[in-house]
């Protein structure tokens, strides 16, 4: 791995990818929402044509209940995006390795989460618009590949965290929400009201874990699908109770409407596929990764 693009490199994953490639010494062009409109035909052919690898993360969402009020623009401009970027790699960049993120909503409510099942099933009703792009982002690279010999990989991480992570100007991922309301009671006793019963579940990956993996299956695998989870998942109240003995709260401060919007009740991911192929795999552990990020929140939002 050389020369690099990573298309959808200012957010959160994006900018900690283009920061490991460099110290990697890889030749890396980032690309964000400024400097291309991955909505219009074409507006990658300004880039260079000799990419040996494709890092593609480019998507329209946000967390939270976004989704649901926006499945028609996700639907379209999602669209937009993907084939934009498969476009310009079959016509420019056709040597390179595409390697994709799908998401882990794409797996359909009861299913083991496994690869296999990756186009089976209906994903949860509120998140379908998106899950559905991810997919046919999928079925896309493999009908690249089929005809003409493009190699990929497709990434499908669990949640994603750590330090570092882009707080401002749009609906944060649970556990930033969970940080950050759980601080703000702290340093200005804003109330903790936190969405659903607490009884959901999620999954956490560190965002050194996923980068390590990730790089480590690269020369391996290709024209493939990896799940990237940890393994376990915890319920919101385990989080919630974890983030207050970090930051010195009383867990009792923290009240949950039920009526509130939750998404899936339960979302982990089945990584025996990523664990034959790293048997050695390892994972920071979540009070640590949690306590960093806690800690980093606090000096970027309240000590500043």
């Amino acid at each position: 791995m050389k020369k690099v693009i990573v298309i959808g490199g200012t957010g959160f994953i994006g900018r900690a990818l283009v920061k490991r490639l460099n110290l990697m010494g890889c030749d890396v062009t980032s690309v964000g929402s400024r400097d291309a409109d991955l909505r219009a035909p074409g507006s990658l052919d300004s880039f260079d044509k000799d990419y040996d690898t494709v890092f593609h993360l480019a998507a329209w969402t946000q967390a939270g209940d976004f989704c649901v009020h926006h499945s028609g623009e996700q639907w379209l401009v999602n669209q937009q995006i993907n084939t934009t970027v498969l476009d310009w790699c079959n016509r420019s960049n056709r040597q390179a390795k595409i390697i994709a993120f799908g998401t882990s909503c794409a797996y359909a409510p009861g299913s083991m989460h496994e690869e296999s099942e990756y186009l089976s099933g209906d994903p949860i009703a509120d998140l379908y618009t998106y899950a559905m792009t991810k997919r046919m982002l999928y079925v896309g690279l493999q009908a690249l590949h089929k005809q003409f010999g493009q190699e990929y990989l497709v990434v499908v991480p669990s949640t994603v965290y750590g330090p570092e992570y882009y707080l401002h100007g749009k609906q944060l991922h649970f556990i930033f929400d969970l940080i950050r309301k759980i601080l703000a009671y702290k340093y200005k006793k804003e109330p903790v009201v936190l969405w659903g019963d607490g009884h959901q579940r999620r999954e956490l990956i560190y965002i050194d874990d996923f980068l390590d993996d990730m790089f480590s299956v690269l020369p391996i695998v290709k024209n493939d699908l990896i799940n990237f989870g940890a393994d376990a998942d915890f319920s919101i109240r385990q989080f919630a109770n974890i983030i207050c003995e970090e930051a010195g709260v009383d867990p009792s401060a923290i009240g949950y409407d039920e009526n509130a919007y939750v998404g899936a009740r339960s979302k982990i991911l089945n990584c025996e596929k990523l664990k034959k192929i790293l048997p050695s795999w390892k994972r920071t552990e979540l009070r640590l990764g949690v306590g960093r990020t806690v800690q980093w929140m606090e000096n970027e939002l309240f000590k500043r």
